[in-house]
C-alpha cells in the first residue's frame, strides 16, 4: 500500500523535481559515507593520542616509583593511578597517596594489574567504571613485583566526536538542503527547452496547430541543457517545419480538389444539359418535324464528342497526377525539330490568318519522348496563340539546344497575358478571358494537360515572365527522362 501510493505521487512529480531529489538521495548517500569516515578517523586518532598520552604518563610515574616509592609528577584531572604489590601472584593495593588517585570501586583495575601480571607485558583496555564512566585503562610493570595501573576518562574524546557528528550533521543537511534546491532550479532551467516542447506538443495534440509557428529558441543566450538538448530542440523545430509544410501542401491539395471538382461538375453540366436538350429536341423531331431531325442529330453527336474530349483529358491529368506504373506515353527516339515543324505545317494549313515563323535552328535533336503527347503540347500551345489573339498577329518557334536540354519556344505578339493572370494560366478549368465562350474558349484544361505531359518526359513549361508579350518555353531533357 504504502509502495502503491509513493509510486502514485512520484508519478505526479516533474522530471526536474525528481531528477533534483535523486540527486539529493545520492549526495545524502556520498554524505554518510564521508561522514562515517572522517568520524571514524577522528575517534581513532583521538584514541591514538590518548594511549600515547598514557604511556608517557606512566614512564614518568615509573620512574618516580622507582626513585622516591611514590607517585611524584603531573598528575592530570580525573584521572586514577593505582600501585600493585604482585610478588606472590596476587596483585595487593597499595595505599594511595591521595584518596582521590583511586576510584571507589577499583576491581577493574585489579583486574588488569592481574592480567598485566599473566601476560607479563602491557595491558591495555577499556573499561567502564562503575560510577565513573568509560576510561582507557592501562597496566606496566614499574619494576618486579611492581605494577601501575592507570586510567584516563574517554568523555573528552566522545564529546569532540559528537561535535564533530553535529557538525557534520548540520553541514551536510544545510549543503544537501542547498544541493536539491538549487540543482532543481538549475535542472528546470536545463529542462526547460523540454517543457516548451511539451507545451507545443499539448497544443498541436489539441488541434490548436497555431503552436506549430512558434518555434524552440535557437539563440546562444536562449536557456539550454547542453548538447543533448539542443540536438533534441533542433530535430524538433525541424519536425514542426515538416508538420507546417504538410499541412500547408495538404490545406492547398484539399482548396485544389475542392476547386477541381467544382469546376468539372461545372464543365461537365452545360454539355450534359445540352445532351438532355437536343434529345429532347430530337425525339420531338422524330414525330414531328422530320426534316430537323438530321440536324438535332448532328448537334447531339458535337456536344457528346465535346464531352468526351473533355472527359479524356480529365481522365488523362488523373493517369499523371496518379504517377501510375504503367505511363500513358510510349516512348521512342524522336526528333523534336521534325516534331516541330510537322506543328507548323498544320498550324498554317487551319490557321491562314496569324502567320508563323519557324526560327532557324539545329538541323536535328533526337530525343526519347512520345512524340504523339510531345505534338499535342505543341498544337495546344500554338493553338492558344491563334485563339487568344486577334486575326494577323505573328506567331514564331524556335528550337535551340543547352548542354542538358532541348527547348521549344512559341511567343506571339499579340496583347499578352495580364500580370493577374500569368501565375495562373496552368490551373485547371482556368480562363484568362471569363467572358470567353467555351465553343471558342475550351474548357480550360489546355495548358494544365500540357504541363502535365511535360512533366511527365521529365520537362518544364513554363510562361516567359522576361519575354514579351507572351513566349512558353518548353523545355525537355537530353538524358532518359524520369519515367523513362
Amino acid at each position: 500500500m504504502i509502495r502503491r501510493a509513493w509510486q502514485s505521487y512520484r508519478g505526479r512529480l516533474r522530471l526536474g523535481t525528481r531528477m533534483a531529489l535523486g540527486l539529493g538521495a545520492l549526495a545524502l548517500v556520498v554524505f554518510a559515507i564521508v561522514g562515517t569516515a572522517l568520524t571514524t578517523y577522528m575517534r581513532d586518532y583521538l584514541s591514538a593520542q590518548l594511549n600515547e598520552q598514557l604511556k608517557l604518563a606512566q614512564v614518568a610515574q615509573s620512574k618516580s616509583i622507582v626513585d622516591s616509592g611514590s607517585l611524584a609528577g603531573k598528575k592530570y584531572y580525573r584521572w586514577y593511578y593505582a600501585v600493585y604489590d604482585v610478588s606472590d601472584g596476587t596483585p595487593v593495593l597499595r595505599k594511595p597517596e591521595d584518596a582521590a588517585d583511586v576510584p571507589e570501586d577499583v576491581d577493574d583495575l585489579t583486574a588488569l594489574a592481574k592480567a598485566q601480571t599473566v601476560a607479563g607485558t602491557e595491558v591495555l583496555r577499556t573499561e567502564h567504571l562503575k560510577g565513573e564512566g568509560l576510561y582507557r585503562l592501562r597496566a606496566c610493570e614499574v619494576e618486579p613485583g611492581v605494577v601501575l595501573v592507570s586510567g584516563a576518562p574517554l568523555d573528552d574524546i566522545e564529546d569532540t566526536v559528537g561535535q564533530l557528528i553535529t557538525i557534520q550533521v548540520v553541514t551536510f543537511g544545510l549543503a544537501l538542503l542547498a544541493l536539491v534546491v538549487f540543482g532543481r532550479a538549475m535542472l528546470r532551467r536545463g529542462l526547460k527547452p523540454l517543457s516548451d516542447m511539451a507545451h507545443t506538443a499539448h497544443g498541436i495534440a489539441s488541434h490548436d496547430l497555431t503552436e506549430s509557428a512558434s518555434r524552440l529558441p535557437l539563440r546562444a543566450d536562449a536557456p539550454g541543457g547542453g548538447p543533448e538538448v539542443e540536438e533534441l530542440r533542433t530535430a524538433f523545430n525541424t519536425m514542426l517545419e515538416h508538420i507546417d509544410a504538410s499541412l500547408a501542401v495538404r490545406a492547398e491539395a484539399e482548396q485544389r480538389l475542392r476547386r477541381f471538382v467544382a469546376d468539372a461538375s461545372h464543365e461537365l453540366r452545360t454539355p450534359l444539359m445540352s445532351v438532355r436538350g437536343y434529345a429532347d429536341l430530337f425525339q420531338y423531331a422524330a414525330a414531328n418535324a422530320p426534316e430537323e431531325r438530321d440536324k438535332h442529330l448532328a448537334r447531339l453527336r458535337a456536344e457528346a464528342a465535346r464531352m468526351g474530349v473533355l472527359l479524356d483529358d480529365l481522365l488523362l491529368l488523373a493517369r499523371l497526377d496518379a504517377a501510375e506504373v504503367e505511363t500513358p506515353l510510349r516512348m521512342e527516339d524522336t526528333d523534336l525539330v521534325e516534331l516541330v515543324e510537322q506543328a507548323a505545317d498544320a498550324f498554317r494549313a487551319t490557321r491562314a490568318g496569324h502567320p508563323l515563323t519557324v526560327a532557324p535552328g539545329p538541323e536535328s535533336v533526337r530525343l526519347r519522348l512520345d512524340p504523339q503527347r510531345v505534338r499535342q503540347v505543341l498544337d495546344n500551345l500554338l493553338t492558344n496563340a491563334a485563339v487568344h489573339t486577334p486575326a494577323g498577329t505573328p506567331v514564331s518557334v524556335a528550337v535551340s539546344v543547352t548542354p542538358h536540354s532541348a527547348q521549344v519556344r512559341v511567343a506571339d505578339k499579340g496583347p499578352g497575358i495580364p500580370p493577374g493572370d500569368r501565375e495562373r494560366v496552368f490551373d485547371r478549368f482556368y480562363r484568362v478571358d471569363k467572358a470567353r465562350s467555351r465553343d471558342r474558349g475550351g474548357s480550360g484544361l489546355g495548358l494544365a494537360v500540357a504541363r502535365s505531359l511535360v512533366r511527365a518526359h521529365g520537362g518544364t513549361l513554363a510562361l516567359d515572365d522576361t519575354a514579351a508579350p507572351t513566349v512558353f518555353v518548353l523545355t525537355l531533357p537530353l538524358g532518359p527522362p524520369r519515367n523513362s
